[in-house]
């Protein structure tokens, strides 16, 4: 009986959850909701490495999660946004001191046509040996407020544009500003991307979507730990399930792919905070009504062992 019980903890252990980190500038002052100190980046390495993380490529996570293989709870892995130059300039020195592999996600028509703040084909292309490159977008638009032709060519001159210049078609995709609903989903995937990542609070397990997958912004000097302990919820988003017509939350409608033994929860939506919410029968359902506050807002929902599922809602 002990035996069976060790090997069932032993499975448990095995079957946990990996992290994906997003990252946008480094040691740029100048935008500091988008910036990362080079003595945070730093930090952060060294933590990866004192404390047993194992920092892999995005290639190889996607990798497990289509061959259902389990996924160990210290892999890690770090992705950059819009290819700034202050990443070429100071970050991917430290990426290559300590030998951590990344996925750039190329803003391509900024690159193309050298806007200051970005990096040249070059440089892309030197980062490329030391790291994967992923598309993200030609244009940079707000993509939920694109038509699907508009849409369509963008991922079409975008994708030609890289694989002209880099040699190699992306095979990963990341959202501009993580912004994203079905529609844009579905037209994102019909590219034929191996994965597809977002930028909402969460963490990722060998039941997620490899289509996607959530990442956790490392802007400024956050606790690194905290970030870490956080856990998949499989939970599907019944309602809201996009931007609501009237632009007013009033009903929440959370049903929970998993069993828990919760009676409560928290339920977060941007410019309100945090409430209480009852668990019920593995669902929680909220009456609210409240004005969504900014175009970009998001609804996280979190269980006890900081188990999160989050729903981005994005205007039009």
């Amino acid at each position: 009986m002990r035996l069976l019980l060790a090997l069932w903890l032993l499975a448990l252990s095995l079957r946990a959850d990996a992290h994906i980190f997003v990252y946008h500038r480094f040691g740029d002052t100048r935008h500091p909701a988008t910036d990362t100190s080079v003595a945070a980046l730093k930090k952060q390495f060294d933590y990866f490495k004192t404390h047993g993380y194992d920092v892999i490529p995005l290639s190889r996570l996607v990798a497990a999660l289509k061959a259902k293989e389990p996924i160990p709870d210290n892999w890690v892995v770090l992705t950059i946004d819009d290819s700034y130059k202050s990443f070429y300039e100071n970050g991917l020195p430290l990426f290559r001191e300590y030998g951590y592999p990344f996925t750039l996600f190329v803003y391509t028509k900024a690159t193309d046509e050298g806007y200051g703040d970005f990096m040249s084909w070059k440089q892309v292309n030197e980062a490329g040996r030391y790291g994967e490159l992923g598309f993200h977008s030609h244009s940079h638009p707000h993509m939920v407020s694109k038509s699907d032709a508009y849409l369509r060519r963008d991922f079409e001159t975008g994708l030609a544009l890289m694989e002209k210049k880099t040699g190699a078609r992306p095979g990963y995709f990341a959202y501009p500003y993580g912004e994203y609903d079905a529609r844009v989903k579905k037209i994102a995937e019909s590219f034929g991307f191996d994965a597809i990542c977002n930028q909402n609070v969460g963490a990722v397990s060998d039941a997620s979507d490899p289509y996607d997958l959530d990442r956790i912004a490392l802007t400024g000097d956050p606790t690194l730990a905290d970030k870490l302990r956080i856990r998949y919820l499989p939970a599907e988003w019944i309602a809201p399930s996009a931007w609501p017509e009237n632009g007013r939350v009033t009903t929440v409608h959370i049903r929970l792919k998993s069993p828990t033994e919760a009676k409560t929860a928290w339920l977060y939506l941007t410019g309100y905070g945090w409430e209480r919410v009852p668990v019920r029968n593995g669902e929680i359902r909220v009456e609210w009504d409240k004005p969504l506050k900014k175009r970009r807002s998001r609804l996280i929902l979190k269980l006890q062992n900081d188990k999160i599922s989050t729903k981005i809602l994005v205007k039009p």
